[in-house]
Parts: C-alpha cells; structure tokens; sequence
C-alpha cells in the first residue's frame, strides 16, 4: 500500500493474519470489509476467508468483555468504514491525477 491512510495499520495487519490463518479482530475486520475491498479498491485478498465474520467478531470481542462488545464492535466496524472511504478517495484521485496527465 502507498501513502498511510487512516486505519491503515489496522487493515494491513488483519490482510497478514487472514494470510497466516489467524483469526484476530483485525482479520475478521478485513474479512467483513471484503467485498468493499476487492471490489473498489482493488486489494488481494486470501480466497478463503471466515465465514460469517461479523458474528465471529462480535463473539470474539465478547469473550473479553461481554458489556462492551457492542459498543467495540460498532467503534471497529467505524475504522473499517474510515479506512475504506479514505481508500476509495485516494483510489479515485489517483485515476483523476492519472487522465489528467493523459
């Protein structure tokens, strides 16, 4: 990835747990974002990704605190949703610096 994006850090580590199968927040933030992220922004992402990951992520954040789940998984889903408008902004001014060139 390029120039550091908002949430950046949190996304390229969940791409390196999917890829070394582990199953943290951060992979299974990526793993919910992933249609988003494939699709709009062009990231590779690992074929197999966990099924059902937005229940997974909340169970996992349960088993630490089970009062704040919800509340952390609303603020995670957040810095997913922050990072892929940032991606999708950078993405298309990049498009737009590239035709103006052309």
């Amino acid at each position: 990835m390029e120039a550091a994006l908002p949430e950046q850090e949190l996304i390229e580590t969940g791409l390196q747990d999917l890829r070394e199968g582990r199953e943290t927040v951060e992979a299974l933030l990526v793993a919910i974002g992933s249609p988003r992220l494939r699709q709009r922004i062009g990231l590779e992402l690992p074929a197999n990704l966990p099924d059902n990951p937005e229940r997974r992520l909340y169970d996992l954040l349960a088993r630490d605190d089970s009062d704040s789940a919800h509340s952390r998984y609303n603020s995670f889903i957040r810095r997913l949703v922050t990072y892929e408008s940032a991606a999708e902004r950078a993405k298309s001014n990049s498009q737009d610096s590239q035709l103006a060139h052309d």
